[in-house]
Parts: structure tokens; sequence; C-alpha cells
């Protein structure tokens, strides 16, 4: 049975240990320290830790110039509130500036559940990625978090990490290779690719057992870096097979799967089917609910692949 923790877990342990190592290392909150999961360096290096309050545009600001006057910073906040409240901030003293900041939006996707709509940020990614300067991660797991962390910290330049809040399965191992722009192919099959980004990837896994059960071999793909895409791989796959499945916790407009379009359009065109939000809000509901009701469980996914196949 695999491990379960959440990505923002990763981070917090990641971040002791970057402070450890690298004392230019400084974190900024805004009022979110517990469940950013950023308390652990607070608690061991104070020194370096700002805590600004209920002030996402001042958490850009303050971030913006630690990092101008040569600091590695992380600066957290819910993903609702920081890239969605700050975004201004964000595109001209970060982006525009490209000051060394790692931009931490938590709770992003449905996994912040019954707190509903206004904190369930669904177009984050689509925001992020077109700002010039910007990378854009959502990593699968705990493991692979922490190693995002690190590949961040190491990378000049503003990057935006996506985090969950529920536990979820350890796909990745300790031991698995991460490197910004490519992607890991989780599970081969024939006839489809699913792409996936985020915890939603576990249940990516699990529908190709039940698209097994109808002959459809699955192939999985972790898509972890959504900017910039593993351009090589992508066309490679789109090559490959007639129908690429793209399933995140995003709206359906402007996310990993808008990326792929947009990329393939002019390169390799294909079927792609998207699963997401379908431009609408989220609600309150568990975690689970709200996959299922957005067909991102695994029994969402492969019967949207079913259906989909039975209409082309």
């Amino acid at each position: 049975m695999p491990e379960f923790k959440s990505t923002r877990e990763g981070y917090g342990d990641a971040l002791v240990e970057l402070g450890t190592t690298n004392p230019g290392v400084v974190v900024v909150c805004a009022d979110l320290t517990t469940s950013t999961g950023s308390e652990k360096f607070a608690r061991q290096f104070p020194s370096r830790f700002v805590e600004v309050g209920v002030a996402e545009q001042n958490l850009a600001g303050i971030s913006a110039g630690l990092a101008l006057s040569g600091k590695t910073v992380f600066m957290a906040s819910y993903a609702a509130f920081s890239p969605g409240r700050n975004y201004d901030f964000i595109r001209t003293q970060i982006c525009y500036s490209n000051a060394n900041v790692k931009l931490i939006g938590s709770h992003a996707g449905f996994s912040s559940g019954p707190d509903g709509a206004t904190h369930q940020m669904l177009e984050d990614v689509a925001m992020m990625r077109v700002l010039p300067n910007t990378t854009v991660i959502a990593p699968c797991d705990y493991w692979e978090t922490k190693k995002a962390v690190e590949a961040a910290a190491n990378l000049p330049g503003p990057v935006y990490i996506r985090l969950c809040r529920e536990a979820t399965p350890t796909l990745t191992k300790r031991t698995s290779a991460f490197s910004i722009g490519t992607w890991q192919i989780l599970q081969t099959g024939t006839d489809i690719c699913i792409l996936a980004h985020g915890p939603v990837l576990a249940q990516a896994l699990a529908a190709c057992e039940q698209l097994a059960e109808h002959a459809i071999s699955a192939q999985v793909v972790n898509a972890s870096t959504i900017k910039p895409l593993d351009k090589p791989l992508l066309v490679e796959l789109a090559k490959h097979f007639k129908l690429l499945v793209v399933v995140e916790e995003h709206q359906q407009a402007g996310g990993l799967g808008g990326a792929v379009c947009e990329l393939l359009a002019g390169v390799q065109p294909t079927r792609v089917l998207l699963l997401g939000a379908n431009n609408v809000f989220g609600e309150s509901g568990t975690y689970s609910e709200l996959l299922a009701k957005h067909s991102l469980d695994k029994h969402g996914i492969a019967q949207a692949v079913l259906k989909f196949r039975s209409t082309v």
C-alpha cells in the first residue's frame, strides 16, 4: 500500500533542509504559516522568516524586495489568495523584475473541500503560465514536491509551485528522478495516453485498471512541469497515440490542457480530451465528492474516455 502524505508536507520538510544548507533562503508567509507547511522553517530559522499577516500584496512586494537584495525567497499562501489577490504585484514586482521568488500556491484545486468556491483555486495555472520569466510546477506527491522545491531554489527567477491540502498516495520514491521540464512515464500503454499533474495523477493511474477491462491500454505520464512543457516527449506522444487525455484539478481552459493544445496545434495536431472543471466555480464538499462530480476520480476518468472514444 502506498504511503499517504500531502504535497504541502513535502514543501515544509524541504524548506527546513534548504534552510540548513543555504543561509540565503528566506520564507515569507501571509497568516497561513501552519496551513501552508511553513511552520517548521519558522521555528528553526525565525530570523529568516517574515509574517506579513493577511496582506497578500505586501507578501509579493516584500518578497520581491528581499529577492532583489540577493535572497532566495519562498512566499506562501493559499493559491486562491496568491496569485488570486495579488496578481498585479506578482506580475509587476516579481515577474517583470525577474526576481528570485518561489511562489507557493497551497490548497489548490478541490483540496480545500468544505471551504467552497472562494477557496478552491481552479484558475491559477492559467494565470501564472502566461507570465513571462515564470516556471510552473505541480508536483504529484510528497517526494516530488521535495525535489521540486530544491530544484526551484537552484533555478534563478520566479517559480510557481502548486500544492494541495489533502494527504494523497505517494506515487514516486525518494530516489525517483526529477528535473524541471522533463516528464516521467509512470505506466506504459498502447492505445491512449493520459497526461496529469498534481495528486489527481493517482486517480489517472487507478482509472487504467477500469479501462483495461474494456481492452484499452492506457499510458500515464506525470506532466508535473507545466511551463516549460516537455516538448520532445509531448510531440512524440502525439505522433504515437491517436488520443491524449489531460486530467487536472483546474479549469479545462488555460491549464495544462490548454498548453498542450497550443503547442501541438502548430507541430503535431491530435485529438485531446480535457478533463477538469468545465467553466464552473467549485462548491463545498469532500475532496472525493468533488473529484467525482467533475469526472476526476478513477471512475469518472474511465467513463469519460469510453464515452469520448465511442463518439469519434
